[in-house]
This record gives structure tokens, sequence and C-alpha cells, in this order.
């Protein structure tokens, strides 16, 4: 299950969300970032009057069950965008 899954616990900013037991690093950044309806749970603030996503609290792409789940937005969301 090695490729669901990686933690590096000698990364500078491990561990980077408080909260959970094991940090799936696979996914250091949010590979949802820019997909409307992200299972995670992201905050919005408003910046030089832009919505902007905050997903600082969120710890949906550490947790290794949600390998798949990311997996498939990410599929949604590219057959989306190719079928405009």
């Amino acid at each position: 299950m090695s490729y669901r899954f990686f933690e590096n616990k000698e990364c500078e900013y491990y561990p980077c969300h408080k909260g959970i037991d094991k940090i799936n690093c696979l996914f250091c950044y949010c590979p949802m970032y820019h997909i409307e309806d992200c299972p995670g749970n992201p905050a919005y603030k408003i910046k030089d009057g832009i919505k902007v996503r905050v997903c600082t609290e969120c710890t949906y792409p550490h947790e290794a069950d949600n390998y798949d789940r990311i997996n498939e937005k990410i599929r949604e969301q590219r057959m989306r965008d190719a079928n405009g």
C-alpha cells in the first residue's frame, strides 16, 4: 500500500496538521484546491475583495482512507474541463 500512503516524519513542517495520528504526505499540497465541490472542509476569507479558499484546518488529503476519493474527484474535474 506504499503507493497510497507516504509519511515524511523528517519534513521540517511535520506534523503539518494537529488531530490526526498518521499524516499522508503523498498529497502534501491539496490537489483538489481548485475543485469547487471539494469533499474536505475548507473555510473561506475575503482577500483584496476576492473570495479565497483557506485549507489550513482541512486534513482530508492527509487521511489515508481518502486516497481513492481524491483521485476520483480529480478524474471528475478533468472530465468536466475536457467537456467544457
